[in-house]
Order: structure tokens, then sequence, then C-alpha cells
């Protein structure tokens, strides 16, 4: 009993359960233990989409080239994650929430809010999909068929179903998923190792001749990571304790980085394996869905859709955060959290058909623009213009409607310009793979200078200033 109550969450009732203070601060008696988020993040540690970009590393750049932006991205994800974890669970609030007092507005964290929310659009997408390549491969279910698109609908209410109450049904989902994932996963390296020739890291070579264009195009796969898993996992940091520190996010955000590597280099492992008997064909050797069902049979069917549940309720719940953010500033009759997942179930069964799977390098390469500029942008506003230059205190961020104003342009015009600058690459007018690199550096810089020509001005409503005065949240450098 002693050793399980790290893992264990505080009682609270099924109403604050299922709402997970969507749109409100996490009291600090609803904190939960560090090992138990730890836990609850081993389902994205296990998603398939790791399996998908271990591979495509490996057929990109090859071994050992391919420890450079895996190595890029843990250090720089846990950094990051490290920082943006502590201001979360610092505050108490999810990174949505955070968006309208650090930079954004109240209505102008609804945009971003809004590009959060869609990465989770695609990645529930995703991971289903590949849940349907294995039943085709498996039991001749075309992907495409209605069929599949029922399948797909069926394992989506499950995951919603663990989603339904945040983070109380999600830790028992990955409690006992856990050890059925790695169960399932080393009898399928004894039947891989079984059935078919094992390529070990010494042959894993580069499958084209691009050069130094390739090492970018991997770095540009993985930015799209950097920041997006320090959010995800911030989205459950926010539980953690305040008195955890930077030192304590970090250790969160290098355990689940580690862990993610270790499956980076199992799926460019696999993928080079059963890459001769795909006679080439680079894209089923990176789907997951199709190769686990090859190699497992009906075993790989079986830990496809359980190891997909176990990220699609992550990604639910971290979409009707998001959802939920926009929703509460543009509206005043209020949805509920539980009622976003809904609507992303649904909205991703009828954007299942699109495959999705051939389209991940243009995302990544967009949520690296759009995603990264949003967080770095926070990040200049709180250590930049709030902690170095004092234009108004850190200690507590305000995101109260009213208090805070609905727009601000510091914000929105730096992503705005980033992201059209950045997008630009994305159309081929430079190589897309500088293109988040370039929006992530352009993006925070434009920030500080329009908010330090601005002296902070808009971070607070009319009423708000008059609030913030009498708690001491601004400073005599902040000019109204």
């Amino acid at each position: 009993m002693g050793f399980s109550k790290h893992f264990k969450g505080p009682a609270t009732s099924l109403d604050d359960q299922m709402e997970s203070y969507a749109t409100s601060r996490v009291p600090g008696n609803q904190r939960w233990p560090s090992l138990a988020i730890l836990l609850v993040l081993t389902g994205n540690v296990t998603a398939m989409f790791w399996f998908t970009l271990g591979g495509q590393l490996g057929f990109l750049v090859g071994w050992p080239q391919m420890l450079i932006p895996i190595l890029y991205l843990i250090t720089t994800a846990t950094v990051l994650g490290a920082l943006i974890m502590r201001i979360a669970n610092k505050q108490g609030l999810s990174m949505v929430l955070l968006t309208r007092g650090l930079g954004f507005g109240a209505k102008g964290s609804a945009i971003a809010s809004v590009v959060y929310g869609i990465n989770y659009v695609f990645y529930f997408i995703f991971e289903g999909s590949i849940v349907s390549h294995a039943l085709s491969q498996y039991f001749g279910i075309g992907i495409n068929s209605p069929g599949a698109s029922f399948v797909f609908a069926i394992v989506g209410a499950i995951a919603l179903w663990f989603a339904w109450r945040g983070m109380h049904s999600m830790n028992i989902l990955q409690k006992f998923g856990l050890p059925i994932f790695l169960i399932l996963f080393i009898i399928g390296m004894v039947m891989l190792a079984d059935g078919y020739v094992l390529v070990g890291p010494g042959q894993w070579d580069a499958t084209n001749d691009l050069g130094s264009q390739a090492m970018w195009q991997a770095f540009s796969l993985c930015n799209g990571q950097i920041v997006f898993q320090a959010l995800l996992a911030t989205d459950y940091g926010r539980f953690t304790k305040k008195t955890l520190g930077y030192i304590g996010t970090g250790r969160i955000m290098f355990a689940e980085m580690l862990m993610i590597a270790i499956v980076l280099f199992l799926g460019a492992f696999i993928a080079f394996t059963i890459l001769p008997y795909l006679e080439g064909d680079e894209l089923l050797a990176t789907d997951p869905g199709f190769v686990f069902a090859t190699f497992m049979l009906l075993l790989g069917v079986i830990f496809t859709i359980i190891t997909q549940i176990r990220i699609n309720v992550m990604n639910l719940y971290s979409g009707s955060l998001a959802f939920a953010n926009t929703w509460d500033v543009i509206s005043k009759r209020k949805i509920r959290r539980n009622w976003w997942m809904v609507g992303l179930l649904i909205v991703g069964i009828l954007l299942y058909p699109a495959n999705v799977l051939q389209y991940t390098d243009t995302f990544l390469a967009v949520t690296g623009v759009m995603t990264n500029t949003w967080i770095f942008i926070l990040l200049a506003d709180y250590f930049i213009c709030r902690k170095l230059l004092k234009l108004a205190k850190s200690e507590v961020i305000e995101y109260r409607d009213g208090v805070i104003r609905n727009w601000n342009p510091c914000g929105l015009v730096a992503m705005g310009l980033a992201v059209a600058i950045g997008a630009a690459g994305v159309f081929g007018m430079y190589p897309v793979y500088y293109a988040s690199f370039i929006a992530m550096a352009i993006g925070p810089s434009v920030y500080v200078v329009l908010t330090v020509a601005t002296k902070g001005r808009f971070y607070f409503s009319k009423r708000g200033e008059q609030r913030a005065k009498e708690a001491d949240l601004l400073t005599p450098t902040a000019s109204f």
C-alpha cells in the first residue's frame, strides 16, 4: 500500500473528474504524485507514431546519423518540457489557459487553442488508422471501407470511455495497459526473430542520396515534436505539486523522452528488418498497423488496438481541453469538456477515410511552424518580458475573462508574421525543412520587441489593471 500511493491521485467528485479543471485552476488539494503523472504519460511513450518516426529517421539518414536528430529531440523536449510544465504546475493552468495571460488575450488565445486542438484531431485519426491497417492486413477489410470506419468508431468509443473521467480513468487504464503492452511486445519480438532475418544497426543504411538535405528533413520531423511533447506532458503536469520545481519537471520529461527514444530505435529496427520482405516499400515498412499484423498475425491486431486505445485517450483528453478553452472565451453558454471529446470522435470518424498516414511529413512541418511559434512566444513572455524586463509579475498569471484584455496584438501579430513566413516554406518558396526553425525564431523575437515598445499595456483590461495593481501583479515599469 505504501508504494502504490505514489501512483494514485486524490479523491474528488465525479463532476470535477469529468470537467478536469478545463477552464479553471487546479486546486492545491487536487495535485498528483509525480510517478502517477509519469504513468499516465506512458500512454504517449508507446504510441504507434513513434515506431513510424523511428523508421522514417532510419531510412532518411541511417545509423549512426539518426542519433543526432534523436538526441536533439530528447534534449530540447526535456528542457522545454521542464520549463513549460513548471509554469503550468505553479499556476495550476493548462497551456491554453496560460495563453490568455501570456501574450494573446482571452479571445486571442482561442486561435492558439484551435491550432493546438487540430493537432490532436490528426493524431487521433493517425493512431486509429493504424488499427484499420492492421485489420486490413489480417482480415482483409478494406482500409477505406465502411467496415474499417465502423471499427475505427468502435475503438475510438472505447478510448472515449476511458477518457471520460479525465486523469482518474486514464490512470487506471495506463496502470493495467502498460504491462499488457510490454508482454505482447516481447512476444512480438520473439515472433519477428523466429520468422525474419533480423537487421541490426550496423546495416541501417540511408535509402536515399539526399546528403545534408536528408539530415535537415530528419531535424524537421523531430522539430515538429519538441514542443508538442512538452505541451502534451503539461496537460497532465499541471496536476503535479507546486513544490516540484524545474528539476522535478525535468526528471518527468527526461524519463518520458528516454523511453520514447527506445521506441524510436525499435521502430527503426522493425522497419529495416521487414523492408526486404516488402520489396523496398518504405511506406508499408513504417506503417505499424501493417507491420505488426504481418509478423504477429492476430496478436499483432490485438496489440495494435490496445496501443491505440492507450494513446487516443490522451489525444481525446488534451484535444478537449483546447476546444473547451476556445468555446469558453467566445460563448457564455458552457459546453462541458466531455462533449468536446465526443465532437472530436465524430470529426475523426468523418475524416478517417483520408488516410492521414501519407501526410505525416507535411503535417509535422506545419505543426512545427504553428505550435513551436506559439509556445516560444509564451516562454519569451514569461522569462523575458515578465521575469527579466519586469513588465508584469510572473508569480500569478491571470486568465479570467474581463480581467485580461480580449486581444493582445503583440502575440497575435508576432505569431501571424512568423507563421506566414513559415508557411512560405511549407508551400515551397524555400526548403520546407527550414520553416519551423525560422518561424520559432521570428515569433518570440517580434513579440518581445512589440511588448517592450508598448510597455506591456496589453496585458490587462482597464478593470483588470486596477485589480492587478491592488494585487501587486504589476511593477512600476509597466505603464498603461
